[in-house]
């Protein structure tokens, strides 16, 4: 799967988990600045990215993703 793709997948399932419209949604986009997400929302979304792409993050790497780019990347580099 191309970056882009998980980039695209990414921003549908912000779009629909945060309201925010998909062409508002950058690779800087911060989860808990910018979409005032709580753990409760980070760790739903964590849990909705694995089940998008069949991939376990674990608890130590889910701290670690605050942006829509570090999502993107870490899910490119454990395909």
């Amino acid at each position: 799967m191309s970056e882009q793709e998980i980039y695209d997948k990414i921003a549908q399932l912000i779009e629909e988990r945060f309201e925010l419209s998909a062409d508002k949604v950058s690779q800087s986009l911060d989860f808990k600045k910018d979409l005032n997400a709580d753990s409760i929302d980070i760790v739903e979304f964590i849990l909705e990215l694995e089940d998008t792409f069949g991939a376990e993050i674990s608890d130590e790497d889910a701290e670690k993703l605050a942006t829509v780019g570090d999502a993107v990347t870490y899910i490119k580099n454990h395909q």
